[in-house]
C-alpha cells in the first residue's frame, strides 16, 4: 500500500481523469465508501447525522455519502459552508431531489442551528476541508468547527448515574457522545506534515481515498483519525507504481518470513549473536537474547560480561553463552579480540542492548568496528600493504548504547560494515545527526529516507509508526501507533527480533521492516489483553509467537 502525498494524488486523479474514470465517478466511490464504512459499525437506521459540508471536492464527498446514508435509513442534515448550485453540481442536485434537509451557514445567525444539530446529532460526518487545507483556520470555519468541538465537548461531561460503584470509580461511560467520522481526515489537518488546528474533531473513523496520506502517519494529526480506512475510489495501481514511500502490510510479511520447512535443523534457521549487557543493565541482554529466540533463530549465543552470566543464563535456557572479559562488570577492550575470533559461522551480529557506555566499553565497540588503534588493538594487518585493517563481522544491527557510543566516534558512518541496521529512537537519532530531537521529529519519514541514504545504512526510527529505509530509496511505515510499547525494554526486544530475521537469510532491509512488524503485531495482541498501562517489554516478548502464527499460520 503507497503512502501518497498531496501532489502525487492530483496527478494520480487527473491521469485517472483524462483515461475515463471521472472526478465525478471517483467522488461517488468516495462519497459510499464513506457511508458503507459507517454502516459496517454503527446501526445507521433511525439516527441522526450531521453532515458538515465544505466547498470543493471533500464537500461532494460528504453530500454523496448523505445520499447513501439516508438509502440506509438514516436522517442526515447537510450543513453547508457555502451556497451549491444544483445547476452546476449534481451532488447537490440529486440531495435536493431526494429531499434531505440542507442548512446554509450564511442563513445561520450565530450558529445557532448548527448549535442544536451538533446537540442532537448520533454521528457527524466532517466533510469541510480536504487535502487543500492551508493553516491555521480562520474566519466561519474555524469557528463552526470551534462550535460543533465545544458542543461535543459538553455532551461528553454531562452527568450520568454510575451503575455499580465499580463503574463510579472508573472512566465515565461515554454513551452522550456522537460518532464523528472524518473524510480524508479531520478538516485542519496538515496532510504533508501532520499538524493540525486546534478547531479541528478529532474523529472516531477516519476514511480516505485510494491511498493514505504522510499525515495519516504523522503526530499530532495521526492521533486524531481513530480508524483509519482506506477506500478504492477506482484509480489504475500503475500510476502509483514508482513512490517509493509505501505501508508494511501483511502481505510482505508472508513474503519476506521464510518458510519453516519440515526437514530443518537449527543451523536452516540461522545463527545470531548478541553482544549485550553490563552489570547495571541486565534486563536487556535477556530481552534481547529471549526475542531473538522467539522470532525463529535456529541458535542464539548471547556475548556478554561474566560478571551477569549466572543471572542471565537461570532465565534463558535456550541460548548459549560467550563470556566476555570485562571492567566492573561492564565489557572491556580486550573482548573485541575474543569476540571476532568466534564470529565465524555466525549468519547476523547484534551490538549495543544494555551495554553501557563505560571508557572501556567505547573501546571496545570503537575496537570492534575497527579505525584509528582500534585496528591495531586487534592486530588485524593487511600482509600486502602491512598496515592494520578493520575486523570482518558478520551483517550487523547496531542498537542503543551501541549507536549512543558509534555517536560519538570520528566518521563512525566509515566505521560500518555495509549494510548495516541501525536502530536509533528518536533522541539517538539526534545524537548520531547532531541535531535536536525536534528536527529528527518535524519530518521523520524524510530524516530517515535521507539519512539511509547520507549514511549508506539501513535506518529503523522508532517511535509511533516506525520509518525503515534503505539507502537505495526503499522506505515503509509501519502501520502501529501503541502506547503500551513506550516502556523500557520493548527496544530490545525489538533489536533481537532483526538480528533473527537477519540471521535466517532475510536482506537488511527486508529483516528491518519485518522484524519492526512482528514487534508491532505482538505489541497490539499484548495491548488486547494486558491494556496500555500495565504492559512490560516481557509481554511483548510472550507474544511474538502468536505473531508470527498470526501471519503465517504455523
Amino acid at each position: 500500500m503507497k503512502i501518497i502525498t498531496v501532489d502525487e494524488m492530483r496527478r494520480i486523479e487527473a491521469a485517472s481523469d483524462a483515461a475515463g474514470h471521472s472526478y465525478a465517478a471517483m467522488m461517488e466511490r468516495a462519497g459510499r465508501a464513506v457511508a458503507e464504512a459507517i454502516v459496517t459499525r454503527r446501526e445507521v437506521r433511525d439516527k441522526r447525522v450531521l453532515v458538515l459540508v465544505g466547498p470543493g471536492h471533500n464537500g461532494g464527498d460528504g453530500l454523496v455519502a448523505a445520499r447513501h446514508l439516508a438509502q440506509s435509513g438514516a436522517h442526515p442534515v447537510c450543513y453547508l459552508l457555502k451556497p451549491r448550485d444544483p445547476a452546476a453540481d449534481d451532488n447537490f442536485r440529486l440531495v435536493r431531489e431526494r429531499g434531505l434537509a440542507v442548512v446554509l451557514a450564511s442563513e445561520d445567525e450565530k450558529w445557532r442551528k448548527l448549535g442544536r444539530l451538533a446537540r442532537e446529532a448520533d454521528m457527524i460526518v466532517d466533510g469541510l476541508l480536504g487535502t487543500g487545507t492551508r493553516l491555521p483556520l480562520r474566519g466561519a470555519l474555524a469557528e463552526i468547527l470551534t462550535l460543533v468541538g465545544q458542543t461535543l465537548a459538553a455532551r461528553r461531561q454531562a452527568p450520568h448515574e454510575p451503575i455499580t460503584p465499580l463503574i463510579a470509580a472508573s472512566a465515565p461511560v461515554e454513551h452522550n457522545r456522537p460518532f464523528v467520522v472524518a473524510v480524508d481526515g479531520p478538516s485542519g489537518l496538515d496532510y504533508e506534515s501532520g499538524a493540525l488546528d486546534e478547531a479541528a474533531l478529532p474523529a472516531d473513523l477516519t476514511v480516505t481515498f485510494a491511498y493514505p496520506k504522510p499525515a495519516h502517519f504523522c503526530f499530532p494529526g495521526a492521533g486524531a483519525l481513530g480508524e483509519l480506512v482506506v477506500a478504492d475510489i477506482g484509480t489504475d495501481p500503475a500510476l502509483a507504481k514508482d513512490v517509493p514511500l509505501e505501508v508494511i502490510t501483511p502481505e510482505m510479511m508472508r513474503q519476506w518470513l521464510p518458510p519453516r520447512r519440515l526437514d530443518a535443523h537449527k543451523g536452516t534457521f540461522g545463527k545470531a549473536l548478541i553482544v549485550a549487557g553490563s552489570l547495571n543493565y541486565t534486563g536487556a541482554a535477556y530481552l534481547a537474547g529471549a526475542a531473538a529466540t522467539r522470532a525463529g533463530a535456529g541458535l542464539v549465543t548471547l556475548a556478554l560480561p561474566a560478571a551477569i552470566h549466572t543471572a542471565i543464563a537461570s532465565r534463558l535456557a535456550e541460548a548459549t553463552y560467550l563470556l566476555l572479559p570485562h571492567e566492573l562488570g561492564a565489557i572491556a577492550s580486550p573482548a573485541a579480540r575474543v569476540l571476532v575470533e568466534r564470529t565465524a559461522g555466525y549468519n547476523a551480529l547484534l551490538v549495543g542492548p544494555g551495554l553501557g557506555q563505560e571508557r572501556e566499553t567505547v573501546a571496545f565497540v570503537e575496537a570492534l568496528l575497527g579505525g584509528g588503534g582500534g585496528r591495531r588493538h586487534l592486530g588485524f594487518v593487511d600482509a600486502g600493504a602491512g598496515e592494520s585493517s578493520p575486523p570482518v563481522l558478520p551483517p550487523l544491527v547496531m542498537d542503543a548504547d551501541g549507536l549512543n557510543i558509534l555517536a560519538g566516534l570520528d566518521s563512525w558512518p566509515k566505521r560500518l560494515p555495509p549494510e548495516t541496521t541501525l536502530t536509533p529512537h528518536p533522541g539517538e537519532m539526534a545524537r548520531l545527526m547532531g541535531c535536536p530531537i525536534g528536527e529528527v521529529q518535524a519530518n521523520r519519514v524524510v530524516v530517515a529516507q535521507s539519512q539511509a541514504a547520507a549514511w549508506g545504512q539501513v535506518v529503523v526510527l522508532k517511535g509511533a509508526h516506525t520509518v525503515v529505509a534503505a539507502p537505495d530509496g526503499r522506505i515503509g511505515i509501519e502501520p502501529f501507533a501503541n502506547p503500551g510499547l513506550a516502556t523500557a525494554g520493548t527496544g530490545d526486544v525489538l533489536a533481537g527480533t532483526i538480528v533473527a530475521l537477519r540471521a535466517q537469510g532475510l536482506s537488511a532491509f527486508e529483516a528491518a521492516a519485518a522484524g519492526a512488524y512482528l514487534h508491532g503485531l505482538a505489541g497490539e495482541l499484548a495491548r488486547a489483553e494486558m491494556g496500555t498501562a500495565g504492559m512490560v517489554a516481557g509481554d511483548v516478548l510472550a507474544c511474538l509467537p502468536r505473531a508470527w502464527q498470526h501471519l503465517i499460520g504455523t
